[in-house]
């Protein structure tokens, strides 16, 4: 089993030795480097990154703050020279917490821990599919402020994505449900016989639709556009079940 990682700290030195440990453990894949976690967080959502080594102490939001807001399947382990952070490390739930400097024989222990926590996590999730959502036969499971909420696969009408979160729009209430999931996620999980991406922000429920116009699709008052990139195989659709 492969571990993806990336690593946050806006000292370069200490980013770097952090790197060059993780290209020398066979279980661990490098996948980025960054200076603050806004510029992550992109990278997290999208590429399903196992493991974050996390400064704490850094500009505009910090690493306990950050820790609170990314997919719960994407751990933790804090790289940091403050031993004061450590009890609200663990509150957030993190693997590890590491005091720089840091060897590399603590780092491999925490790492050790991260692989083990995967790999339990993998038998008994069957069903899991990455971030904030699982399935189960006809129903997923979302992660949305803070509770885990059930949604009738069949009731959802569509997605939008937004630039960190998505929306997720159901039959029979004005309000969405908003989650932190990536698009990419979703088409993952959502069965493709019956849910279809039509533009860069949309995924749509094909059963759900009723109306399409001048190549975007009418659900009510709202429009939602077929891009060029998606047009083909949303026009192969259509025309499939189109009677002459």
């Amino acid at each position: 089993m492969s571990l993806r990682c990336c690593v946050i700290d806006d000292e370069p030195l200490a980013s770097g030795l952090i790197k060059s440990y993780i290209e020398k453990t066979p279980f661990l894949e490098f996948i980025g480097e960054f200076s603050s976690p806004r510029d992550a967080i992109s990278v997290i959502l999208n590429d399903n990154i196992d493991i974050v080594f996390l400064d704490i102490q850094m500009p505009q939001l910090n690493g306990i703050e950050f820790a609170k807001i990314i997919p719960p399947t994407t751990r933790i382990i804090f790289t940091t020279a403050y031993s004061n952070y450590a009890v609200e490390g663990f509150k957030v739930n993190a693997l590890d917490y590491l005091l720089k400097p840091i060897s590399y024989e603590e780092f491999l222990e925490a790492a050790n821990r991260a692989l083990n926590w995967h790999e339990l996590i993998k038998r008994n999730s069957p069903h899991k599919n990455g971030e904030n959502a699982f399935t189960d036969g006809d129903y997923v499971i979302i992660k949305s402020e803070y509770k885990l909420v059930q949604i009738n696969i069949n009731d959802i009408i569509y997605i939008e994505g937004l630039k960190d979160y998505v929306k997720i729009y159901v039959d029979g209430t004005d309000k969405s449900i908003m989650t932190l999931l990536s698009m990419k996620t979703l088409e993952q999980t959502l069965p493709a016989s019956q849910f279809m991406r039509i533009h860069r922000s949309f995924i749509v429920n094909l059963s759900k639709i009723k109306i399409i116009e001048r190549n975007r699709i009418i659900f009510g008052k709202v429009q939602i556009p077929i891009s060029d990139s998606y047009k083909d195989a949303f026009s192969d659709y259509i025309n499939r079940r189109t009677l002459a």
